[in-house]
């Protein structure tokens, strides 16, 4: 049975679930999305992008380019 636990770090609320309703649960799934499309979402601002831009950073991963 497949997991969809959040491994994202702490964004805020609004931002996390701005993220579960797009379909965002893991880090991993960031990469196949750029800055602009996260931060067109409701509830997601530079503050959460940056957050995530840094955790993707640690894990040797990035946004999708565009």
């Amino acid at each position: 049975m497949e997991t969809d636990e959040s491994d994202l770090p702490y964004i805020g609320a609004p931002a996390r679930r701005a993220l579960a309703v797009a379909g965002h649960t893991r880090l991993e799934q960031l990469t196949a999305v750029t800055e602009a499309e996260l931060l067109a979402l409701h509830g997601v601002g530079p503050k959460a992008v940056g957050i995530l831009r840094d955790a993707l950073a640690g894990r040797g991963l990035s946004f999708r380019e565009g």
